[in-house]
């Protein structure tokens, strides 16, 4: 059986590993589609393999092809999205044993409840495979805890700043700024319900915000009345920028990853009394993020599909274009 597998820094390799041996509390998913992101071309940059290979992929949707005798509330057939981490069983695709970039994924300790959800109808299994991206975008407006009538900014529209967004709108926050240097992206910003965009080649960016949302006072001079932003980005300028022009009270929350030391203003920070949250994973229901793509037809997000065997195509995309939306790996006949 066939594995993207990392070995180290910069080195990954279709593998063939053994079939999966699951026990009783386990479960066997054919894989239909498994996105790749910024957190997979980062593991393989720095090669994070605990003295051995790990294998890749955690965003992945697939139809059910074996059960342990404990696993209850799915069946044999029922297609479903794979949650790559829960509490208990640690991860898949982001350093444990498992990962979803194969044709076969041995799901451990399904048992629980907290690894499959079924896929509504109507859903194609690779527009399914979103679930995952969708409840990181989801959880980092939770975190904002943004509320209809709050203007907010989104920083970067990748996949998880797209899915910032199209959560905001499904939640009635219609007064949304999405912030991005591709002109392509934005347009898939206003696709998911951003009300404007501005992308920072070409505009000012704070003044723009200031147009756009009004003024707030504040000592030093009137800032934007945004509320809430939410750095989708991984630029690390962004973070001082927001604690710089932010307003008095605001809120922000941070899901792009960023792995180097960002430095920070913190008497900004005291004299705005500002709020700064990380977003990490998911709601605590994950079948949320099912329901937002029940709720909403989020399928043209997907801007590139290839197979298994053209992975490292997919890597080069989503590296060498600023365009690209999701990039998504389908296997088999039934994505």
């Amino acid at each position: 059986m066939k594995q993207i597998m990392l070995h180290g820094a910069n080195d990954w390799r279709l593998d063939d590993i053994p079939e999966p041996e699951p026990g009783p509390r386990d479960a066997l998913v054919r894989i239909a589609a498994c996105g790749i992101c910024g957190t997979d071309t980062s593991y393989i940059h720095m090669g994070m393999t605990p003295g051995h290979p790990i294998p890749l992929g955690h965003e992945m949707a697939g139809t059910v092809e074996w059960l342990g005798p404990e696993v209850e509330g799915v069946a044999v057939g029922d297609r479903v999205v794979v949650r790559p981490s829960d509490a208990g069983h640690g991860p898949m695709g982001t350093g444990g044993p498992q990962g979803g970039l194969t044709p076969v994924l041995h799901v451990p300790e399904a048992a629980d409840g907290t690894r499959l959800y079924k896929v509504p109808e109507g859903i194609d299994l690779t527009t399914a495979a979103l679930a995952e991206p969708a409840a990181v975008g989801m959880q980092s407006v939770n975190q904002s805890e943004a509320k209809a009538g709050d203007k907010v900014v989104v920083f970067g529209c990748g996949p998880i700043g797209l899915f910032a967004l199209a959560t905001l709108a499904d939640r009635g926050v219609t007064d949304t700024v999405a912030i991005d240097l591709s002109p392509a992206r934005l347009e898939l910003a206003r696709t998911v319900g951003a009300a404007h965009t501005l992308n920072p080649a070409t505009d000012d960016v704070w003044a723009e915000l200031k147009s756009i949302h009004g003024t707030a006072p504040f000592m030093f001079g009137p800032t934007p009345a945004t509320d809430i932003f939410i750095e989708a980005s991984g630029a690390d300028s962004v973070i001082g920028d927001v604690l710089q022009n932010g307003r008095v009270d605001g809120t922000l929350v941070i899901v792009a990853l960023h792995y180097r030391p960002v430095p920070t203003n913190y008497v900004n920070v005291l004299m705005k009394q500002f709020t700064v949250r990380g977003s990490m994973e998911y709601p605590d229901r994950f079948e949320d993020a099912i329901e937002l793509l029940q709720r909403h037809d989020l399928s043209h997000l997907i801007t590139h599909t290839l197979p298994l065997e053209q992975f490292g195509d997919g890597l080069a995309v989503l590296e060498g274009s600023k365009d690209c939306g999701k990039v998504m790996i389908t296997i088999g006949d039934d994505a």
